[in-house]
């Protein structure tokens, strides 16, 4: 077993105990997730891919929170807020934008990069160099503005 998703059952039965009932949903709700891509592709996900997992969820409910900002509906950006603050428990800690760029053209002169054909292989080793601490929207923009300027 992934130790994310040791992480994660262990906080379950944590949260059980504490009788903090909406966290252990928001927790099951992942782990479902995560079991049902197991079964359907019929593999054990290790952290890279449950950090994948991890990601989509969190776009999942940032998306979701900016939808019922805009409709003034409070109570469900509440809830959606207090999910995404759980599951950024388990995330690691987010490259911040100068660090994320350095990367960025450091993998772009490694490589030799020019031009835009270029982008698809430095996006490449520049997800699993970032798994789970840039969203990979950014990162395409920093490359894409990087090969084109």
């Amino acid at each position: 077993m992934s130790q994310l998703k040791q992480t994660l059952s262990d906080n379950v039965k944590v949260s059980m105990k504490a009788r903090e009932l909406e966290r252990v949903k928001v927790l099951r709700n992942v782990q479902a997730v995560i079991k049902q891509i197991e079964i359907d592709r019929q593999i054990e996900l290790d952290d890279a891919q449950v950090l994948d997992i991890l990601q989509k969820q969190l776009k999942q409910r940032h998306e979701s929170l900016n939808i019922f900002t805009k409709n003034n509906r409070d109570d469900l950006a509440t809830k959606e807020q207090f999910e995404i603050d759980i599951i950024n428990e388990f995330m690691p800690k987010q490259m911040d934008d100068a660090e994320l760029a350095a990367l960025v053209n450091a993998e772009i002169a490694a490589q030799g990069a020019t031009s835009m054909r270029d982008m698809g292989s430095v996006m490449g080793v520049l997800k699993n160099k970032t798994a789970g601490r840039a969203d990979p929207a950014l990162i395409s923009k920093l490359v894409k503005d990087a090969l084109q300027g």
